[in-house]
C-alpha cells in the first residue's frame, strides 16, 4: 500500500471519529435548542391565557352580573381564556389550550385521560407550580405545559352547591356537574400544547446541513493535504527510493539529491548524499587497488 493511500486512510479514520463526536454533540445541542424554543412558545401561550383571565376577572366581570334568567359565560375567566385561544387556533390549529377540570360545569372542560393524569400530579404534589411533558398526537409529537387550577373563594360562589350557585348558571348547565368544590382544592390544570414538528424539523435540517458541510470540508482538506503530501513528502521519498534502487544495481554516477532547507526531508537528503559520496569513493578505491 502506497504512503499516500495510507495517509488518506488514516485521515479518513481520524476525521470520521471526530465527525461522529461533533455530530453527536451538535445534534444534542440542536435538539435541545428546538425543545427550548417550543417551551418558550408554551410559556408565551400560558402567559397570554393568564393575561386574558386577569383582564376578564378585573375588567369584564365587574361589568357583567348574573341575573336570575340570563347567565353570561363571558364573565368567567376560564371561558374567556378558552374562547380567546379558540380564535388563535383558527390560524394555528396544532396549538391548543384547555382548562382541564375533573368536575367542570362546562362539559367541554372535562379532562380526558392524559389530562386527568396531569391533574393528579398536581393533586399529589400541592407545591408543584408547573409541569412539562411530551405526548404523541395525530399531527405529531407535542410538548405541553401545565399549571394547577386551585379553588379560591370567588370560585365557591358558583361551584360550592347548586343551591348557593346563581340560578341562571344552574339553568344553563344543570346541577349534575361543577359542584362540590372545596376551598384551596386543586380541581384541574391549565394546559397548553405546542407542536414540536416545525422546530424539530428545523433542527434536523440544520444538522443535515452541518454534517454535509463538514463532509465537503473534509473532502477539500483531504485533497489539499494529499497535494501537499505529494509535493513535500511523497516525491522526495520517491526520489530516494529510485536513487537507492540505482545504487543497489551499481550505478553510482547519479546526480545528488536536492538538499536545501532545514526540515527532516532535507536532512535525510543530505545524509543520503553523503552516503552516496562515501560509497562512490570506497568503490573507486577498490577499483584502483
Amino acid at each position: 500500500m502506497k504512503l499516500q493511500v495510507k495517509f488518506s486512510l488514516i485521515f479518513l479514520l481520524v476525521f470520521g471519529v471526530q465527525l461522529g463526536i461533533v455530530g453527536y454533540v451538535c445534534n444534542g445541542f440542536l435538539q435541545s435548542s428546538a425543545r427550548e424554543q417550543v417551551i418558550n412558545q408554551a410559556r408565551l401561550m400560558m402567559a397570554s391565557s393568564l393575561a386574558t383571565r386577569t383582564y376578564t376577572e378585573n375588567q369584564i366581570k365587574p361589568l357583567i352580573r348574573h341575573s336570575e334568567f340570563v347567565f353570561h359565560p363571558q364573565m368567567v375567566p376560564a371561558y374567556a381564556a378558552t374562547e380567546h385561544f379558540n380564535y388563535l387556533r383558527k390560524e394555528y390549529p396544532e396549538y391548543s389550550y384547555k382548562e382541564a377540570t375533573l368536575n367542570p360545569t362546562n362539559p367541554r372542560d372535562r379532562a380526558v385521560d392524559w389530562e386527568a393524569d396531569v391533574v393528579e400530579i398536581f393533586r399529589n404534589n400541592p407545591d408543584k407550580q408547573n409541569f412539562t411533558g411530551e405526548r404523541d398526537t395525530p399531527t405529531g409529537r407535542a410538548l405541553y405545559m401545565a399549571r394547577p387550577l386551585r379553588v379560591s373563594a370567588q370560585c365557591l360562589v358558583c361551584h360550592s352547591t347548586p343551591a348557593a350557585a346563581p340560578a341562571s348558571l344552574v339553568k344553563t348547565y344543570g346541577t349534575a356537574n361543577g359542584f362540590g368544590w372545596k376551598d384551596n382544592e386543586i380541581v384541574g390544570a391549565q394546559i397548553v400544547s405546542v407542536p414540536m414538528a416545525l422546530p424539530v424539523g428545523m433542527a434536523n435540517a440544520a444538522f443535515r446541513q452541518l454534517m454535509t458541510s463538514l463532509m465537503l470540508i473534509a473532502i477539500v482538506v483531504l485533497l489539499v493535504l494529499n497535494v501537499a503530501l505529494n509535493l513535500v513528502v511523497v516525491r522526495p521519498v520517491r526520489r530516494f527510493s529510485v536513487m537507492a534502487d540505482e545504487i543497489s544495481k551499481g550505478n553510482l554516477d547519479l546526480a545528488e539529491l536536492p538538499a536545501s532547507g532545514n526540515d527532516e526531508i532535507s536532512t535525510l537528503a543530505q545524509a543520503f548524499n553523503r552516503m552516496h559520496r562515501s560509497l562512490a569513493r570506497a568503490m573507486k578505491k577498490l577499483d584502483q587497488s
